[in-house]
Parts: structure tokens; sequence; C-alpha cells
């Protein structure tokens, strides 16, 4: 089957097709992301996340070769073949961002890191370059992890220009160390082929502040009630984000508390420090003030695990930061302490179902991919001929491409490992046009009642499902104009009084200094200012306090 991607056969053959895509991998837990394209007469590999690369190795080497290596982010399902690839074919060129060529060292911690040569060339962000005549490269940074970028591979001939985007992992919205991926650099690039993930499928993700209060409101709780918690995660991205919200977070700042870091998490956060000056400005100011991660001196205090620490771990409720493969058992040993083990979503972490310390296991969202509608936001903007889709279980795949909204406009691909996917480009393809987010009604008003008529093209959206989901809406005014959001059964169930809240989270919506979505509290920074309801600030006030002070 790679034979077919022989560019020489393909040319003899007379073939006109001049886009091809070769997954080796397409998950993300166990097997990574692997995957060859061909473009005209140029084969290039994006990422390289294969665990044992013998079977890539042994079809590299009988079919024709490869011109270059891209590689997306330095998280291991990308780039933990890299090294072997090198040394099976020390020739062939390996290219990724700055950040990414420095973090790359992370995925071979069990070898000494004098043996590790620096094999990924790095290049600028935003900057054209050509590798090859009418081959062309552009990086543009994709959110998720420092460093992760969309790679823009344009192929040239004297007919037209062909383009393709790979998105690796992607996020579009801000995290605390990374800023999200900006669609307004990637819309009219007259894409014909966007290779992109589908880690979330088609779910659909509150607010990303949203899942930091959720999160930080848990972890309250635990320390309230006199819990340690234990919080495993991956060595890069995941784990410093936390640290910086539990540092920056309104429960915590102040407090006395230790958060402790052990293993290779603390190792990705030393990387995380000499990548500063690539960090946002808002993180650089931070680390102006005071230490960015290891600080005895600001509470809470976040310090680095050592042996003599490990004794008295639990004794006093504190928070711990471990690597996703650690064996949670050094931590919860009998007389610590009752523990709270906080697992992510989407990452596979063992567990036993009973420790020597009293344990309660739950689960978190804190999303560092785009969900559903992020993902079809994103392809929306681009409009290619051809949307493949990788990068997730194949159920959560399935469901992306069979959405009405993609099948309608676009040629959608999911395909197996080893699945060759030919990409015919019609001259004379039509770019679909963008959606429709604007529609026309009438509104009567009848005495006390108001009818707010409008098209049934509206019901043709798949959101239109979640928003007529109980029938009824909640109203509000913004500026000169009124928005409307359909309530859930979830928040009906939630809802106290007459109005919604988040019972269970601090935030704007339930203190009792908001009204009509304006803070009137003098002691507030946001004395006076518009508010999102999600929001917090260090002046917060329960509503429910003054309601039973009252």
């Amino acid at each position: 089957m790679r034979d077919k991607l022989s560019a020489s056969s393909r040319v003899d053959a007379g073939e006109t097709s001049e886009l091809e895509c070769l997954p080796y991998s397409v998950q993300h837990h166990d097997e990574g992301v692997c995957l060859l394209v061909r473009m005209g007469p140029y084969r290039i590999i994006l990422d390289c996340g294969l665990g044992n690369i013998s079977s890539l190795a042994q079809e590299l080497a009988k079919s024709a070769p490869v011109d270059l290596v891209l590689v997306s982010h330095a998280h291991p399902d990308h780039a933990r073949g890299l090294l072997a690839l090198h040394k099976a074919f020390p020739l062939l060129p390996i290219y990724g961002s700055e950040v990414t060529s420095k973090l790359l060292s992370l995925n071979w911690l069990d070898q000494n890191p004098q043996e590790i040569p620096q094999f990924c060339q790095a290049l600028p962000l935003r900057s054209p370059v050509e590798f090859q005549e009418g081959l062309v490269v552009e990086l543009f940074p994709a959110g998720h992890l420092p460093g992760a970028v969309a790679i823009l591979l344009s192929y040239t001939t004297a007919q037209r220009t062909y383009k393709l985007l790979y998105t690796g992992d992607f996020f579009l919205s801000n995290s605390r160390l990374v800023e999200g991926l900006r669609l307004e650099e990637l819309r009219g690039l007259q894409l014909d082929v966007l290779i992109i993930e589908g880690t979330y499928g088609t779910s659909r993700h509150t607010h990303r502040r949203n899942q930091e209060n959720q999160l930080a409101e848990r972890i309250h709780r635990a320390i309230a009630d006199r819990c340690s918690v234990l919080l495993p995660t991956p060595a890069l991205g995941l784990g410093q984000e936390l640290l910086m919200l539990l540092r920056s977070h309104h429960h915590f700042t102040g407090r006395d508390i230790d958060i402790w870091v052990d293993g290779a998490v603390a190792t990705g956060c030393d990387a995380y420090l000499e990548l500063l000056p690539h960090l946002p400005p808002s993180v650089q100011n931070f680390a102006r003030h005071q230490p960015l991660f290891w600080d005895e001196r600001v509470r809470p205090r976040v310090r680095r695990l050592q042996a003599e620490h490990r004794q008295t771990l639990g004794h006093a409720p504190s928070i711990i930061l471990t690597d996703s493969t650690a064996d949670l058992s050094q931590y919860c040993q009998p007389d610590s302490g009752p523990w709270l083990i906080l697992l992510p979503e989407k990452i596979d972490i063992n567990v036993k179902k009973q420790y020597s310390a009293p344990t309660t296991i739950e689960s978190y969202l804190l999303a560092q991919h785009s969900d559903g509608p992020g993902t079809t936001q994103l392809i929306h903007n681009l409009r290619p001929q051809h949307v493949i889709f990788v990068h997730g279980s194949p159920t959560y795949l399935a469901d992306l491409t069979s959405l009405e909204e993609l099948q309608n406009r676009y040629h959608v691909h999911s395909p197996a490992a080893n699945t060759l996917v030919e990409l015919p480009i019609g001259e004379t393809f039509l770019q679909p046009a963008a959606p429709e987010t604007h529609y026309e009604g009438e509104l009567t008003e009848l005495g006390t009642v108001i009818t707010i008529t409008l098209p049934d093209a509206i019901t043709a959206d798949p959101r239109w499902q979640q928003f007529a989901d109980t029938g009824l809406i909640e109203a509000r005014w913004q500026g000169e104009e009124i928005v409307l959001r359909g309530l859930s059964q979830r928040e009906l169930l939630n809802q106290s009084s007459d109005r919604f809240t988040w019972t269970d989270v601090d935030c704007c919506g339930t203190c009792r200094h908001q009204r009509g979505q304006r803070c009137w509290n003098p002691n507030s920074p946001l004395y006076n200012f518009r508010v999102t309801l999600e929001g917090y600030c260090p002046a917060f006030e329960s509503l429910n306090d003054s309601q039973n002070n009252s």
C-alpha cells in the first residue's frame, strides 16, 4: 500500500491527483499519531507518536524517500517516536517550532540527556519557508501547549497552488499558560485539505473559566474537609496549568497550604521556566512579581517534593501533583489522613480500588482541546474541500464525520490506520458559503405577551436541539440588543428562586453584589463594570449567605 505513495510511479501512470494522506496511526492513546502526506513529488511525515516505529521504519526503507518530518508539538502521543526515527534515518530532517525543539527531550527522561541529540530544527512562526521547489511550510500557534503549531503546507505547480493544513492538537480558548489559536490568522487561506483532530467528538463544554472554577471549588471543599488532594497529570501541559490555577485562584491565594510537585511534572515546570519569553505577556508579568512555580515565600507555597517530605504527606491537608504513571500508593500511606484523588478526563490513569488510607476518587474536566462546536467553527471558517479527522476514539470521530452540517459542505474522511486517502481537488469546486448565522423574524406584542417568530430554517442547526431542550428560554439585555438562550434540564434542576445560579460555584452569578450583570460592590476591582456570570473576584460574597442572614 505504501508503494502507492511513490511520486514517480504516480506521475508515470498519468495520475492527476496531487494530494494523498496515509495515516500510520490516528489514535491519541497507546498508538499515538503519525501521518504520511504526499503533495506532488514530495512526501512529508506529520508527527510521530508511535511507541514502536519498527513497522514504520521497514515501510520507509522500502518505499520512496521522505523529504522531511514536521512535528506539531511535544506531547508524547505526537512526538515520542521521533528519537527512534532520527536514529533509524539520521539524514531525515525533522522540524518544529522553537519551543517544541526545546521540550522534546522530556519524552525520553529515562535516557541520559547527554546522549539525546538536538535533532529537531526550529522554524519561525508565521513565516513561510520553502524547503523544495514549490514546497512551502508555515507554522501558526495552535494553543493547547507552548510551542504547539498548526502546519500549513503549500505545493505550487504550473497550474495552481495546493494547500493543506494540519492542526495537530489545537485549542481556540486561552488557557493559563497558552494563548488560543487565532481564527483570524487562518481565514482566507483557500484550503484544499484540512487534517484536524477530533479528541472530544461532538461534545459541548462549558466555558474554560467555568471549568476552572468548578475544579477549584472541589479542591477548596476537600481542603476544608481536612482532605489532601492528589492530582496525577502528564509531565507537560496540564500539570503546569493546574499549578497556575492554584496559585492565582481566589480560593487559594494567601492560604496556608503546601502544594507539592513530584516526578516528571516538576521537570516539566523547570522546562517552562526556560521558556518564559515565549509564554503570554500576562504570565511574564506575573513572573516579574513572584516566581512562576517554585515559591516558599508566597502562600500557597509551591515546593518540589523531596524524600524527606514523604513521611509527613497528608498529616495536614495539602495538594500533590505527580506523574500520571506514578504509583499513587506511595502517597496514600496508612495514617496519612483522607485523600481525594482527582483524575483528568481523556487521560488514562491506573488507580487501585483501595489504598492504605481512606480515598475518594473523582474525575474533572479541564479541557486542553477544542470541543465539538469549536472544531466545527474552525472548519467552517477555513472551508476546505476535504476534511480528514484524526486523533480521537473511533466513536467520537464517527460522530463528527456524520454531522450533516459537515456532510453537506465538505468531503469528510475518518480513515483507519494504514488506509490510503486520495484527495482529488476539483478545479471547478465551489467553496461553500459561510454558514448562515443571522435569521430574520417578526415580533408581535399582544397585551402582556410578546411573541417572537423565527423561520424554521434555524432548526436545521444542530445547536437548536439543545437550545429548545425544555421549551424555556432566558432573555437578557446586552447593550441595545436582547440575547436569548435556552434553559436545559440540568439548569432547571439547579435553579433557585426565579433565576439560574451556579449553586456550587463562587462566581459573579451567585454574588450578592451582582445586579443586571454589573458589579455594585465598592470593594471590588470590578465595581460599576459589566461582568460575566461565570467570572469572579476576591471581593465575592455569596448570595445564599445574604438570604440566610435575612
